[in-house]
């Protein structure tokens, strides 16, 4: 197959294979890759089916991942019937690209054998127990996962595929360090330019515009002059950490208190421990017989022990609660200094244990710890008063749906009001996703805007909670001409300045070329500034671009266009200079292989083009929306 593989070497397309594949299993996953038999499919690439479960499913994974990507944000998407039929073409044109591809690797004879495939599962170590294969485990996995087993070996096998055209074809292709660095000048190249602006805000203030003109403009453009959603809204905030200072709590509360969760206010008992570590049970008895005998225990520790670190600490180890102690110490029930135990079998070898040291349960006094009980029966109380609180007003609320006035004589808080605001100007005190929710999703505004009922207790982070009411509401709406005209008046000003620059600017640049450059600039007030450097960025502007696009100057003889800067402004542009850019011999292997990356993308492009060219493909109904 190898072989196979390097006699098609010519085919440079070959190299993006890998990443198509994958995508197919990303989008359908094995069990539905090759699905064919069926009368109602979605395509046919060359005789080979792609049936209309799979574009389905296919579909719900793209929808999955959008979601999942975008949150919320994909609702608004998914309500769109044309944007839901676009992505099920390009679903659907994914599919047919993976069609295309996985014959084509077909056709050079790539395959992996069972045994492999077997092998490659073995080696798994998701499906492997202390470095054993897991036969339970991996069914578990596969089966979590949607696949039966042979479908797991069907995707395992494409995966495999992948590899090998990766493995022959990496590295193929090479660029010589000449073309490297040519193609770096080139990338990292800086031009040396000047610029004369045109002061577009200036010959905005001097233009003259008539109400002719300022309505056309406004008519033209009214989608600019939306006014948003308006509501203004009353509501009652609820905090349960402000009823704190509203809540007593007695003596005799904290003294109950106290004596009910003693043992939250001090230290249990603990117990000290030293140990020795032997390798075998006649080592830990021999070392008993001679503790026995009067032997310290610290030394054997030091000269015995087969832990280095306990033992350079005369096997000393850091008190222990209960919830620390280890099992094996518990069940040797030491309870008395200098008790040693019997031999202890354990996980590291076999232990001997001596209790150096006990100290009892120890209790805070009440009066060290009133303060932190009286602030915790504090907020208890302000709790239940919050939840107390939360039902009163939710029912005040729902038995008097015309106002807040009974919620808020129930409550005894005052109801607030809110002046207009929009989505873009929430009031600071409830601004919180679900009453900015609750405030705009509709139900709680009446028909025609008028009022409509009271919301729900809603409930916010912080234990904090509000009961909400809009008191009117504007729609989305067109602003007047009359409200916009001064704006309006702006733009079309600047508009017309802008015109105005571009033509000076034409007239300009024709003098320049002709070289009466300089009586013409000083004629409109105009001079070329300080020399600036240009270099090419990622994503480059209309400027940037502008500059990239002027012919190199001669000796002496700069070049000249026309463009627009970051701030709107028409300018001239005098190209002095063009400087080849250097790149550190650091940079130049992974420059070299960003060179080679796309170059794969447009042998990518090229590859499926020709195979789309060569191929028969037939929609079928399978590829409507159902």
């Amino acid at each position: 197959m190898m072989d196979n593989l390097r006699a098609a070497s010519s085919h440079v397309a070959l190299k993006v294979i890998l990443a198509i594949i994958i995508l197919s299993f990303i989008l359908t996953g094995v069990g539905n890759y090759l699905v064919g038999g069926s009368n109602d499919y979605a395509a046919k690439v060359n005789g080979q089916e792609i049936g209309r479960a799979q574009l389905e499913q296919a579909v719900q994974n793209e929808r999955a991942r959008l979601q999942q990507q975008m949150g919320e944000n994909f609702s608004a998407l998914a309500g769109s019937e044309g944007y839901m039929q676009q992505m099920r073409q390009q679903v659907l044109n994914q599919l047919i690209d993976v069609a295309l591809l996985d014959q084509y690797a077909r056709k050079l004879g790539i395959s992996i054998s069972d045994e492999q495939v077997k092998q490659a599962i073995f080696k798994t170590p998701a499906f492997q127990t202390n470095n054993q294969f897991d036969n339970e485990k991996y069914l578990n996995s596969v089966r979590a996962n949607g696949y039966t087993p042979d479908a797991y070996a069907q995707l395992l096998r494409r995966q495999m595929i992948s590899q090998q055209l990766n493995q022959a074809f990496a590295g193929s292709d090479f660029v010589l360090p000449a073309e490297v660095q040519n193609i770096a000048d080139l990338v990292l190249q800086e031009r040396d330019i000047r610029l004369a602006t045109f002061d577009t805000d200036a010959l905005a203030a001097k233009q003259q515009v008539t109400d002719d003109e300022l309505k056309a403009y406004y008519d033209q453009n009214k989608n600019n002059f939306i006014a948003p959603e308006q509501v203004k809204v009353s509501y009652i905030a609820m905090d349960a950490a402000a009823m704190q200072d509203k809540v007593s709590v007695s003596d005799d509360e904290i003294a109950a208190y106290y004596d009910q969760h003693k043992s939250s206010f001090g230290q249990p008992e603990r117990k000290k421990f030293a140990v020795i570590v032997l390798k075998t049970e006649a080592d830990a008895k021999a070392v008993i017989a001679e503790l026995t005998k009067g032997a310290d225990f610290a030394e054997l520790a030091k000269t015995k022990s087969t832990d280095t670190f306990t033992g350079q600490r005369g096997g000393e180890l850091d008190w222990m609660e209960p919830d620390t102690t280890l099992p094996e110490f518990k069940e040797a029930n030491l309870t008395e200094k200098g008790q040693i135990s019997d031999v202890i079998k354990s996980s590291s070898g076999y232990l001997v244990v001596r209790l150096n040291d006990i100290q009892p349960e120890q209790v805070k006094p009440l009066t060290e710890v009133r303060d932190s009980v009286l602030a915790k029966l504090k907020q208890e109380k302000a709790l239940d008063a919050y939840y107390a609180l939360q039902q009163k007003v939710s029912e005040a609320a729902t038995s008097d749906n015309e106002s807040l006035a009974s919620a808020e004589e129930a409550s005894a808080l005052k109801v607030v009001h809110t002046d207009w605001f929009n989505q873009n100007s929430i009031p600071e005190a409830i601004n919180f996703k679900p009453v900015v929710q609750n405030i705009f999703d509709g139900s709680l505004i009446g028909a025609n805007g008028t009022p409509g009922s009271n919301s729900d207790v809603i409930t916010v982070d912080g234990d904090r909670a509000f009961v909400v009411r809009v008191e009117g509401h504007k729609p989305e709406a067109v602003k007047p001409f009359d409200e916009v005209r001064d704006q309006v008046t702006v733009l079309v000003k600047r508009q017309k300045a802008e015109q105005q620059a571009r033509v000076d600017a034409e007239k300009l640049l024709a003098d320049l070329k002709q070289g009466k450059g300089e009586e013409a600039l000083k004629a409109a007030g105009l001079a070329f500034g300080e020399k600036q450097k240009v270099q090419r960025s990622q994503q480059p502007g209309a400027f940037e671009q502008s500059v990239y696009a002027m012919p190199q100057p001669k000796k002496d003889q700069p070049t000249f266009a026309v463009s627009e800067d970051a701030k709107g402004n028409v300018v001239l542009i005098e190209l002095t200079a063009v400087n080849a850019g250097k790149l550190p011999e650091t940079e130049i292997q992974n420059f070299s292989q960003q060179i080679q990356e796309g170059a794969a993308n447009i042998t990518y492009d090229s590859l499926l083009a020709n195979l789309h060219k060569e191929a028969k493909i037939t929609l079928g109904s399978g590829a409507q929306t159902q």
